[in-house]
């Protein structure tokens, strides 16, 4: 199966579950509604990079996930995406589209490049709205590359992704044997790492009597895993309580959860791609 075949699957994957999640009870249906529009954009854009480097392979995967952009192949893209976004985004973020487009591509570029350099690394945290922009444009790409980028033997605990050097945006607990196994889920190139269960990703307290485990009745595989130690908390997806979850899109609905954190004084280390 080709690069573009695989992500075409994926980006199906995502559009099916959000829209199961998607009801007009449901407080997050606004949220999946624009979402989905954004993951049609991102199959489109992921399988035009797939058939850019088909084309003309550029050593990808010797330069790293966060080697230079390739703006060649990029760029074109971008005055459709401020308009796509225009079109379907809420108020707000169409304005904020809207202005960028009249920005020249110089400043598009700057944009881009400052986003791809410090995102996800950056000890200063920066809200969803304000990185939305280059976020969900780079995303596909950012996917991509890492998909390409070699897999060294992993022999610790990385709080950080292996890959691209970026912190967390979820966990993950996938099936294994009579339990499930804790991933972490990159919040910049998406791609997952294996992680100790008993171990705070932000400040590495182990102590398990600091790290409580909070689960809504009504949403079980949805965990709040909290850190009493530095106060911040990491969304867990449990796919042995779901298995039909996809954790990028079930982190976009579980905005209850992300409410209820926060009134108990915890924070999250990353936001989601709409801060929710």
């Amino acid at each position: 199966m080709t690069p573009s075949q695989t992500g075409s699957a994926k980006y199906d994957a995502r559009i099916r579950r959000a829209e199961t999640l998607s009801s007009p009870h449901s407080a997050a249906t606004e949220f999946l509604d624009f979402y989905k529009h954004i993951l049609s954009f991102h199959k489109l854009l992921h399988a035009n990079i797939s058939a850019a480097h088909r084309v003309q392979p550029s050593g990808l995967s010797s330069s790293g996930v966060r080697g230079e952009l390739d703006l060649a192949v990029l760029l074109p893209h971008f005055r459709g995406y401020l308009s796509f976004i225009e079109n379907h985004a809420p108020a707000a973020l169409a304005e904020s589209a809207r202005q960028f487009a009249l920005l020249s591509s110089d400043s598009w570029i700057a944009g881009l490049e400052a986003y791809w350099q410090y995102a996800g690394v950056y000890d200063q945290q920066i809200g969803a709205f304000a990185q939305f922009l280059p976020r969900a444009f780079l995303q596909p790409y950012a996917e991509f590359r890492a998909a390409l980028a070699p897999r060294a033997p992993q022999v610790t605990t990385p709080r950080l992704c292996p890959l691209c050097g970026s912190r967390p945006l979820l966990g993950v607990l996938r099936p294994e044997g009579d339990g499930g196994k804790r991933f972490l889920l990159c919040s910049f190139c998406l791609q997952e790492w294996e992680f100790r269960r008993i171990l705070c990703p932000t400040c590495g307290e182990e102590a398990e009597e600091k790290l409580p485990v909070y689960i809504a009745e009504d949403s079980p595989h949805v965990r709040v895993e909290a850190c009493d130690a530095c106060k911040f908390y990491l969304r867990t997806m449990d796919l042995t309580k779901d298995g039909n979850a996809v954790p990028l899109v079930d982190d976009l609905a579980a905005i209850p959860h992300t409410l209820w954190a926060s009134e108990q004084g915890y924070s999250r280390l990353q936001p989601n791609l709409l801060g929710t």
